[in-house]
């Protein structure tokens, strides 16, 4: 899987933002918008994501959910779903996804 180094941080500037579809002032808040939920992404230092619904039939997606299942089961220490990868690693699927 090869990126453009530039693809990755034009990605990671504007994931939360216009990528994903959701404005960042809403992403701040407690509140999902509909048709989205919440993930936190890495291993030490868990930073929050927005992402749609739609990525959940998506198989690259899926594979992050097994991977988060293999780690803590279905008891995720922070009370959300917790994948344990790189945040880059995530930023790349994500961007991968949204060129789709």
């Amino acid at each position: 899987m090869a990126f453009k180094l530039s693809g990755i941080l034009f990605g990671k500037k504007t994931l939360c933002g216009s990528l994903s579809g959701v404005k960042e002032a809403e992403l701040k808040s407690t509140t999902i918008p509909k048709g989205y939920f919440a993930v936190y992404v890495g291993k030490d230092h868990k930073k929050r994501y927005v992402v749609p619904l739609s990525y959940l039939n998506e198989p690259t997606f899926q594979e992050l959910l097994i991977m988060a299942e293999e780690e803590f089961g279905y008891e995720h220490p922070t009370g959300g779903l917790t994948i344990p990868c790189r945040e880059d690693i995530f930023v790349d699927v994500i961007c991968q996804l949204n060129s789709m």
